[in-house]
């Protein structure tokens, strides 16, 4: 719907964040991540983690959210090259080494055969382009809760199991079964809370992402409708 829009409309003004912008904001994003992990190591968190869930649910969803915000990263320098690329063709100084998704849309359209069928096109092809590599993250970002929903599943399984294995109680081993039986709980309740943060920090960066792609494709087309390709054809 989203992306529809913005092809319908394409002197349509989007608010987004100019790429470069986008890139320092996601720097100062993962630099407080990476002082929130060394805080969490310190004061022996990540241990406590991993001792609290032996099944490591709690490590895969960090490890999938470490990795995802790293390619959150590259995807906004890739962001950084397409408005620069926009920006040459503005100024009329293209730099062809730098090439991308913007360049081969506005080269397509300074062709002497482009006609209004073939831009509506070449209009639906940049939107992919730049909003394609976002679907399997957006996905993995799904992935995330979905593991969390998993590892609750597994510890309320374990929960059960112990609680049918209960046949008389002996105040003598209460202090032994309340730790099983919390056990399998916590498991429950931490992957679902990792799950949960991870999902929230990864889709806040993919938003952002979007967004800016959103601005991107308006830009791009806008400068093309106003014939700006064509003096720099």
């Amino acid at each position: 719907m989203r992306r529809a829009a913005a092809l319908s409309h394409p002197s349509m003004p989007v608010a987004s964040a100019a790429p470069d912008t986008l890139f320092h904001a996601w720097l100062a994003f993962a630099g407080v991540l990476l002082f929130a992990a060394a805080l969490l190591w310190q004061t022996g968190v990540w241990a406590m983690l991993a001792d609290a869930d032996p099944t490591g649910i709690t490590l895969l969803i960090i490890a999938v959210f470490t990795g995802s915000t790293a390619w959150c990263g590259m995807r906004c320098r890739a962001l950084c090259r397409e408005r620069a690329q926009l920006n040459a063709w503005r100024r009329a100084s293209i730099a062809p080494e730098h090439g991308g998704s913007i360049d081969a849309y506005l080269r397509d359209l300074a062709a002497p055969d482009a006609d209004a069928s073939s831009r509506t096109a070449l209009a639906e092809v940049l939107a992919e382009r730049l909003h394609g590599p976002s679907d399997t993250a957006w996905w993995v970002n799904g992935i995330q809760i979905k593991l969390g929903l998993l590892g609750k599943v597994i510890g309320f399984s374990i929960l059960a199991m112990q609680l049918s294995r209960i046949e008389n109680f002996d105040p003598a081993q209460t202090q032994h079964l309340l730790k099983t039986l919390t056990g399998g709980l916590g498991i429950a309740l931490l992957t679902t809370a990792v799950g949960l943060v991870a999902n929230m920090l990864l889709g806040l960066q993919l938003t952002r992402i979007d967004r800016c792609c959103d601005g991107l494709i308006a830009d791009a087309m806008q400068f093309a409708e106003t014939g700006g390709n064509g003096r720099n054809a």
